[in-house]
């Protein structure tokens, strides 16, 4: 089982950024693929990006392509969100996942942190 606990989240006006962070610990980190998702109230939780352990190959929901990028320090057994050109529906709970594999996916992914709020003003 792996231990997250996300940071960065707060408010911010509409177009603003954000850049959520995630440390990890009780796994090997490069061999652990990473994620972010979200929730906003009334809706499912939904994928946001995904990361592969060795950082190379990304994948992204396609409602925060070109403005949300996914990274990784192996060093410092960390995953960030920057988040850019922020909109109201960004607003959501954004949680950090980890896989049992350094391999990407958007599902099945089995280590959750306590997630962390972002509110985006318009």
């Amino acid at each position: 089982q792996v231990q997250l606990v996300e940071s960065g989240g707060g408010l911010v006006q509409a177009g603003g950024s954000l850049r959520l962070s995630c440390a990890a610990s009780g796994r090997t980190f490069s061999n652990t693929a990473m994620g972010w998702f979200r929730q906003a109230p009334g809706k499912e939780r939904e994928f946001v990006a995904a990361i592969t352990g060795s950082g190379r190959k990304s994948s992204y929901a396609d409602s925060v392509k070109g403005r949300f990028t996914i990274s990784r320090d192996n060093a410092k057994d960390t995953v960030y969100l920057q988040m850019n050109s922020l909109k109201p529906e960004d607003t959501a709970v954004y949680y950090c996942a980890a896989r049992n594999s350094p391999f990407i996916d958007t599902t099945n992914f089995s280590s959750w942190g306590q997630g962390t709020q972002v509110t985006v003003s318009s």
